[in-house]
């Protein structure tokens, strides 16, 4: 399989033939007229500068200065980052991109480039949609993106404590490959599962499939192994611990602006044998989301539980309905999970909703999921044909739903009229808390070709600002980068970012790494 340098996944997994008809026949319904299909350019003719730096004789052999691996790890995989490669528009790229075999090359790697004063980008897979992987500065300076990839292993398997070392380039299926034969799985799936690395999901404290319980990366971790420009950091093996504060959670979520995380020892649980699941129609939204509640404060703990609004489930399940549909399933590896699933469907029928008996033709469930293994690569073939087709999630209190999603729904259609006339806005569940859900919104509007990234950037302002006021995280498993960095200063309390400021100057002395994430470039504040 071929990588995509411009866009989602594999070159030949692309939409294409009847699926790309069916596809553009539903979008001339929401932007008739024609729409027109670009070609993404080819990498010789984008032009890229040279690279302003060569490495040390020593390091040449782990350096690539190749324009395709410069192209391919210049941005992440968001609309705006699909768009502008197709666009042909890389303004920041790499210098060159470093692939270090162990410890030791990323160690000299990191001395390196802190001697000479040249930024370095931590990299996984790529699947940033928040500018994390960007080296985008405002002083234009060097930059070392490091790639990780060839540090991908299961180094040990602890089948009676049920954890397993794992270095952080490897890749969600050749972990779950690794595990398998052990009746063992890490069992975490974000929809980045095929394209993402261990890494990655602990830099930016990654979302997985799971709706309840062990929903982020966080609750799967017992120990790191951190690399820092200050030094080489390892926490303890420990399944819990009350010594001070956890040097764990100071990396988890710091998206290599703290030091770039090696390997770590992982919470494995066996496979699941029994599973059962069911979809559930409402003909009413409120009740919907009560009953989706009332599921989560039940203690049933879900493995999924999403909650489709109408306009999701139509555009995404095919499924006309008043309310929306909730979608949820059970699995265990201990014992049956029949009577869980039935209880939770009795409290969905108390609230309205309607569930069939025993298994049917057509489960809005079932498509749903087909879709939603697709939406990636659907969304850069709308792209190629000028529709916006992004999303935007958040997390808030069962309390103030409400208030946030008419909020963050009126800020979006309202933005939507202004720079595209007409448009769809989507809601689901991905994630449910008993104190609260975890809204993962969807946008679908007719664009301009020049003007694309203008009119996505001010709805996504837009909704931003809708988020922050009415009680919502900026982020809840796409993480901050450097495109939810405005809001994510507000959000954060003052003396904690006093903190994390001389934490990053105690790890990251030249301040080298990911410049302008989490916190302002050293360079323009003064603190280099």
């Amino acid at each position: 399989m071929t990588r995509s340098w411009w866009g989602w996944g594999n070159v030949e997994d692309a939409v294409r033939g009847a699926e790309l008809d069916a596809l553009l026949a539903r979008a001339r319904a929401l932007a008739p007229g024609e729409l027109t299909d670009h070609e993404p350019p080819s990498i010789a003719s984008l032009g890229l500068p040279a690279s302003r730096i060569s490495a040390p004789a020593a390091l040449a052999a782990l350096c690539s200065a190749d324009p395709g691996d410069r192209a391919a790890h210049a941005h992440g995989k968001a609309f705006r980052d699909v768009v502008r490669n197709l666009r042909g528009d890389l303004r920041h790229v790499p210098d060159l991109v470093a692939r270090p075999r162990g410890e030791r090359d990323l160690i000299d790697l990191l001395d390196w480039c802190g001697r000479d004063g040249i930024a370095v980008i931590p990299y996984g897979g790529g699947s940033s949609v928040v500018g994390g992987i960007e080296p985008r500065f405002a002083d234009g300076r060097a930059a070392v993106t490091v790639d990780l990839t060839r540090m991908g292993d299961v180094l040990q398997i602890d089948p009676v404590s049920r954890a397993a070392r794992v270095q952080a380039g490897v890749f969600g299926p050749r972990l779950e490959d690794r595990l398998r034969p052990h009746g063992l799985t890490l069992r975490h799936f974000p929809q980045s599962f095929e394209f993402s690395t261990l890494g990655g999901w602990l830099a930016t404290r990654s979302g997985g499939h799971y709706a309840t319980l062990d929903t982020h990366i966080d609750d799967l971790v017992e120990s790191m192994r951190v690399v820092t420009p200050g030094g080489v950091g390892e926490s303890r093996r420990l399944p819990g611990s009350g010594a001070g504060p956890s040097p764990d959670r100071l990396f988890l979520g710091s998206e290599g602006t703290l030091g770039i995380i090696t390997e770590a020892w992982m919470r494995l649980r066996e496979r699941p044998r029994w599973r059962a699941r069911a979809s559930v129609r409402f003909a009413d939204y409120g009740a919907a989301v009560a009953a989706t509640r009332a599921v989560a404060q039940s203690g049933l703990n879900p493995a999924n539980c999403r909650l489709l609004d109408a306009a999701e489930a139509l555009v995404n399940a095919g499924v006309s309905v008043g309310g929306g549909v909730l979608v949820f399933g059970f699995e265990s590896a201990d014992h049956p999970v029949r009577a869980s699933l039935d209880r939770a469907v009795e409290i969905c029928r108390d609230h309205g909703g309607e569930a069939p008996d025993g298994p049917a033709d057509g489960d809005p469930g079932d498509t749903w999921r087909s879709s939603f293994l697709r939406m990636p690569y659907q969304r850069d073939a709308l792209a190629r044909h000028s529709l916006i087709v992004e999303t935007f999630e958040t997390a808030c209190t069962w309390d103030g739903f409400d208030r946030l999603h008419r909020a963050v729904t009126g800020a979006a259609r309202a933005a939507i009229r202004e720079v595209a006339g007409d448009g769809i806005v989507t809601c689901r569940f991905t994630h449910v808390y008993p104190d609260g859900p975890a809204p993962y919104f969807g946008v679908y509007a007719p664009g301009r070709w020049d003007g694309l990234l203008t009119q996505w950037d001010e709805i996504k302002a837009a909704v931003s600002e809708a988020i922050a006021a009415n009680g919502g995280t900026i982020t809840h498993h796409h993480a901050v980068g450097r495109d939810h960095r405005p809001w994510y200063d507000r959000q954060r309390p003052g003396p904690f970012a006093a903190a994390l400021t001389a934490a990053k100057a105690a790890l990251d002395p030249a301040w080298i790494l990911n410049p302008g994430v989490l916190l302002p470039d050293a360079h323009l504040s003064g603190h280099a």
